[in-house]
């Protein structure tokens, strides 16, 4: 029965490091793929059949769908692949699943992997936030930029987002300085994570595990939704969410209590 813990990111539980089922089915599905469509075979030697590794088919990927800059795509791969670590290759991976489970649309963890926007500017999140913890704000950001620019999603890349994340789409989300998503969390396109003015300080929202944001919600200011509730597409929430619930409208108030054993992000059913 699943339950809020209170734990913040830095105290949750690290995922298990794998080569298991996600890495082993992308590199079979990618060989597989290659044999039926031929005039992808070069694509996914470079970018999966010849990696040497896990962190470099992420970076091969990353870096050429970013290879619009006058970067050098090399060099781009290089910055990432050293900034790649374990916790973030565990991140990965439960991201991969993660859409592989929710999305209807994604038969495969290959076609997650190499055709879905959301999670590649999630991924290249995860390099520019690593890049600003280790004191390189300049590099984070333009990255950061960059990603947006091509995928669509506008994260800073100081946001502090967990595992099992999927940003379904991708197309138009935002995401705050200060914002904090916790793990198992879904959203939808073109949602605000947002302040409420010109504040200061610790001022965006707080999205605790297992909850589902609906396309087109704008959660403003720094309030927590609590753990497993879901936000009604179209919704404006600027006050608290408690745990458990689903709101919906504008402004938003509470309209259900869920079951205990609900977990909006993984059911992804939109009716309130």
């Amino acid at each position: 029965m699943p339950k809020s813990t209170g734990l913040g990111l830095a105290e949750q539980q690290p995922l298990p490091l794998s080569d298991t089922s996600v890495w082993a089915a992308i590199r079979a599905e990618a060989a597989e793929l290659a044999v039926r469509e031929p005039i992808l075979q070069r694509l996914l030697a470079a970018e999966v059949i010849e990696a040497t590794g896990n962190r470099e088919i992420i970076a091969r990927v990353l870096a050429a769908r970013l290879s619009v800059t006058q970067v050098e795509t090399g060099n781009l791969f290089d910055l990432m692949l050293s900034t790649l670590d374990d916790d973030i290759m565990r991140k990965v991976e439960a991201d991969l699943a993660a859409v592989r489970e929710r999305d209807p649309a994604c038969a495969t963890f290959l076609h997650a992997l190499l055709n879905l926007k959301g999670f590649h500017a999630l991924e290249t999140h995860r390099i520019a936030h690593a890049l600003w913890n280790a004191g390189r704000p300049e590099i984070a950001s333009w990255l950061a930029n960059l990603a947006s620019l091509v995928f669509g999603p506008d994260i800073h890349p100081a946001a502090r987002i967990g595992a099992s994340i999927m940003l379904d789409h991708g197309s138009g989300i935002v995401i705050g300085e200060t914002a904090v998503i916790e793990d198992e969390v879904s959203i939808l396109q073109n949602v605000t994570l947002g302040g409420t003015g010109k504040e200061t300080g610790d001022r965006h929202p707080k999205i605790r595990h297992g909850v589902m944001i609906g396309a087109g919600a704008k959660i403003l200011g720094n309030i927590e939704i609590g753990a497993f509730s879901k936000i009604a597409a179209g919704s404006v929430v600027l006050k608290p969410v408690p745990e458990h619930c689903t709101v919906a409208g504008v402004p938003a108030t509470l309209v259900r209590v869920h079951r205990i054993d609900e977990i909006p992000a993984e059911t992804m059913d939109q009716n309130i």
